[in-house]
């Protein structure tokens, strides 16, 4: 079967890697169709480009939209155009909300007692900042062994950092992504499962399903391929690759069956 990463992180949101660095193991892994998607940003899809072209890897223009409405209620946006200005303000917006997020985080940390700072979190910083740098600063300070444990320990529901996700509507981050020339996919769906309303998202201009996805089991998988027929949805895969340390996927591209994958370069002009 083809070999895609149409989900992929770099050091401009919560990656480990230069955009550049991702692709080139992108194409090392022999990945046909790629696509950088960091979180509300497309600062690294100009690198990531240039490089892709270099690889001769098919390359899509991606972001990764945040939600309001649930913490794993993300958004993927292929095709849109980078300069629309518009799209920007969106962005912006929506990482300007991150920032007011984590410091709230970190103000509720340091009232439990946690010995981290601002200038801990956001010295670390070189794109959009996450949770993520959140726990590394927990792990560079000695109380995470790694990210893993530092969401868990202190940044879910019920730890002492917890803080709910603002921004975007789901429906605002898809029509957002509309508006910008580009076509809106479900990040990861098999991670928000309890919230499943893909009428409303259809309604609201749903195009695609990231269906084969690391953490998607053969059930997840077959589910959502019968959800992408009823409402004629192209399917998409990705790793959500974050680099090496990250302690997610450090190994670009998934398999996507020819059928799907034929799709993906007929509705980009690929």
């Amino acid at each position: 079967m083809p070999f895609i990463d149409l989900h992929t992180h770099s050091k401009y949101s919560d990656g480990m890697s230069k955009p550049s660095e991702v692709v080139i193991e992108s194409a090392k892994r022999a990945v046909l169709l790629y696509a950088l998607t960091d979180h509300d940003t497309t600062e690294g899809v100009a690198e990531a480009k240039e490089r892709a072209g270099k690889c001769a890897v098919q390359f899509l223009s991606g972001v990764e939209v945040s939600t309001s409405e649930h913490e794993h209620l993300h958004f993927l946006g292929f095709g849109v155009d980078v300069q629309n200005s518009a799209f920007q303000k969106f962005l912006k917006d929506n990482s300007e909300a991150r920032v007011i997020r984590i410091k709230r985080i970190i103000k509720k940390l340091a009232a439990a007692g946690v010995d981290i700072t601002e200038e801990d979190v956001f010295g670390r910083v070189k794109g959009i900042v996450s949770r993520a740098h959140v726990a590394d600063a927990l792990k560079q300070k000695g109380l995470a062994q790694n990210r893993q444990e530092g969401f868990r320990k202190f940044l879910v529901k019920g730890a002492p950092g917890y803080e709910a996700p603002i921004g975007a509507s789901a429906c605002e981050a898809v029509e957002k992504i509309k508006s910008a020339g580009g076509k809106a996919v479900i990040a990861h769906p098999g991670i928000v499962k309890d919230i499943w309303d893909f009428e409303k998202w259809v309604n609201c201009g749903l195009d695609g399903i990231e269906v084969f996805y690391p953490s998607h089991n053969a059930e997840t998988v077959c589910g959502l391929l019968d959800i992408a027929a009823r409402y004629d949805l192209f399917v998409t895969a990705g790793s959500d690759n974050h680099g090496p340390g990250s302690g997610r996927t450090s190994k670009p591209g998934m398999e996507i069956p020819a059928a799907h994958y034929e799709r993906l370069l007929k509705i980009f002009n690929l």
